[in-house]
């Protein structure tokens, strides 16, 4: 099978194109290398994604991507340096390969940054989302899978959260653009035959963790002795999920979709654990053997107070089964960080 991967030198992404390119799949990887975080950091993920961890030698930023491009072609591989927003030069690659599914995981991620820059999250998530639909109905692709988010269950009394709860109420421009990627989904979806699952992530987290995310952020600023944000009175409380555990979820889902027609479904993926931002930093600081030095500060505007996933299902229509126990998640990404830095 060929599958393109959007956002596929990413975190969640990256550790994708690895496992489709063990099962011997053939991959197409559309990435921006958006300054959101460092590029050198997805040059870095898209090697060890291939099984190219090499010496990369930094210099620029448009140099270095090319280098990369040049250092990973393959006969199964071939990554673009492209902004999905462009509709004209996804139509290039669209017109360059015969694609069996979209996979599409690139957005511009994030609550807070949303708040600051929310219409550049609608042209990426929005715009660049149905620019993709467009050219697979223009192109006969029917296969797609759509990576939404937790976040649009917002402040969701309901606890856990199902997938047929009102999602009418986000509080974010983020979560806002990721139910505005189910919708029109659905559209698409209706209209052109392109069966489609969106996948709710529930706070994926593991190595190649994007350093802004708390655990990542957590973890650095402890093991360097330096304060940690801590936001409200630390009953705030997320449903972590291990990276192995979600791409074990987008693998299973693409299984679904291949053997299945007619299919428009919404599905979480999570761990079903709820974990509380105190005990988050306490297992953190167990896995380190070092004490975190608290800055206590009020609540951030659009942060939801608590996500919890029913993943009944999940594992009902896709077999979907985590593994992975907050404890033991933490103990993997701690000794990846620790390797890493090192």
């Amino acid at each position: 099978m060929i599958y393109l991967v959007t956002g596929g030198s990413g975190f969640i992404g990256s550790h994708l194109i690895e496992r489709l390119l063990r099962n011997g799949h053939s991959v197409i990887n559309i990435d921006n290398f958006d300054d959101f975080y460092s590029y050198q950091i997805k040059i870095k993920n898209t090697l060890e994604s291939i099984g190219k961890i090499s010496d990369f030698e930094f210099t620029n930023k448009e140099d270095d991507i090319q280098h990369l491009i040049s250092l990973s072609h393959s006969d199964n591989y071939t990554i673009y340096y492209q902004d999905i927003r462009d509709k004209k030069g996804l139509e290039n690659i669209f017109k360059s390969h015969s694609i069996d599914m979209v996979i599409h995981l690139a957005a511009l991620a994030g609550v807070r940054p949303s708040i600051e820059r929310p219409l550049e999250y609608e042209e990426v998530n929005v715009r660049g989302s149905m620019n993709l639909w467009e050219l697979c109905k223009d192109f006969n692709i029917n296969k797609f899978i759509c990576a939404s988010s937790s976040s649009v269950y917002g402040n969701n009394e309901k606890i856990p959260f199902a997938e047929t709860d009102n999602v009418d109420n986000p509080i974010s421009p983020y979560a806002a653009t990721k139910k505005s990627g189910e919708i029109l989904g659905h559209v698409y979806h209706t209209l052109y035959n392109i069966d489609m699952i969106q996948l709710r992530f529930f706070t994926v987290y593991g190595p190649r963790q994007r350093p802004d995310l708390a655990i990542h952020k957590f973890t650095k600023l402890i093991s360097e002795g330096l304060e940690i944000p801590f936001y409200g009175d630390g009953n705030t409380a997320r449903d972590y999920t291990y990276i192995d555990d979600i791409i074990d979820g987008i693998v299973k889902s693409i299984i679904y979709l291949e053997n299945n027609s007619d299919v428009y479904e919404i599905i979480n993926l999570g761990e079903n654990q709820v974990v509380t931002l105190t005990e988050m930093v306490a297992i953190i600081e167990e896995a380190l053997q070092m004490t975190a030095v608290r800055k206590n500060l009020p609540m951030q505007p659009g942060d939801v107070t608590k996500t919890n996933a029913d993943i009944t299902k999940a594992k009902d229509l896709i077999g979907y089964k985590p593994d992975t126990d907050f404890q033991n998640g933490i103990k993997k990404f701690v000794e990846w960080f620790l390797r890493k830095r090192h």
